[in-house]
């Protein structure tokens, strides 16, 4: 099996939670699945949301915008460079369409960022269109400019890597990237089932999109260095001595 990697950064990141919508905007803590294959349709030049209003097709029934209803079937792997990401919170001002309502005809919005957020992230290039993104990242071919969650926020996309012959793993006992929280469970190391000097990040981050109304759909993902006994069928690479969980 063939592997492509990439390391994927920024200056900031903003990957709202649409949940909240007031004057104070937060965001997931990490790159979700969705919001990669935003950024790889970009890449490649898929249409997005924006597309999927405008186009005709919508109207006889293509539930989805075109990056996803392309890509949604990748297989992707994602490893934090750092167990948590800083978050600082941002006023702007805005001052136009409903902003106008607004006392003094300005709102004054505030988002919550990531601070230098980087991953490595690692696409299956099990099918055409995998190979297709790949090919764009090898030959840094890229139709429209990535970026992390709202085009304020500029990706910056190095160490493109293809690894060939790589073998899935059985039954790891630890993972070097996120995963899906019910494919694992943690080994009872003392009473209180921890390990000493271990770290644990959890969060409910979007998966898929939903087909009537493009919400997204949640599920608990984890990243830890704790040992680990799997549950449930995963898909799981080992590349450079790094245990990876495609999802």
């Amino acid at each position: 099996m063939e592997v492509i990697k990439f390391t994927l950064k920024g200056r900031t990141a903003f990957f709202k939670k649409h949940e909240v919508n007031t004057y104070f905007y937060f965001t997931y803590g990490n790159i979700h699945k969705v919001a990669l294959l935003g950024m790889l349709g970009a890449i490649y030049g898929y249409g997005g949301y924006n597309q999927q209003k405008k186009e005709t097709k919508k109207i006889k029934g293509d539930p989805y915008p075109e990056f996803y209803d392309k890509l949604k079937h990748l297989k992707t792997g994602i490893i934090p460079a750092r167990y948590i990401f800083d978050k600082k919170v941002q006023s702007f001002n805005n001052s136009v369409g409903y902003a106008s309502k607004e006392q003094g005809g300005n709102l004054i919005v505030k988002e919550q960022w990531l601070e230098n957020p980087e991953w490595d992230i690692y696409l299956l290039l099990d099918n055409k269109e995998a190979q297709e993104v790949a090919n764009c990242l090898l030959f840094n071919q890229f139709k429209f400019i990535p970026y992390l969650g709202k085009n304020e926020h500029f990706a910056d996309i190095t160490n493109v890597q293809l690894f060939k012959g790589v073998m899935a793993m059985r039954d790891p006992k630890s993972l070097n990237s996120l995963f899906r929280k019910d494919e694992f469970s943690f080994d009872m190391v003392d009473g209180w089932g921890m390990e000493s000097s271990c770290f644990k990040y959890e969060e409910k981050l979007p998966i898929a999109l939903e087909e009537k109304t493009n919400r997204y759909e949640l599920e608990s993902f984890v990243f830890t260095d704790r040992s680990l006994t799997q549950k449930k069928e995963s898909l799981v690479y080992q590349i450079e001595g790094k245990n990876i969980a495609f999802f």
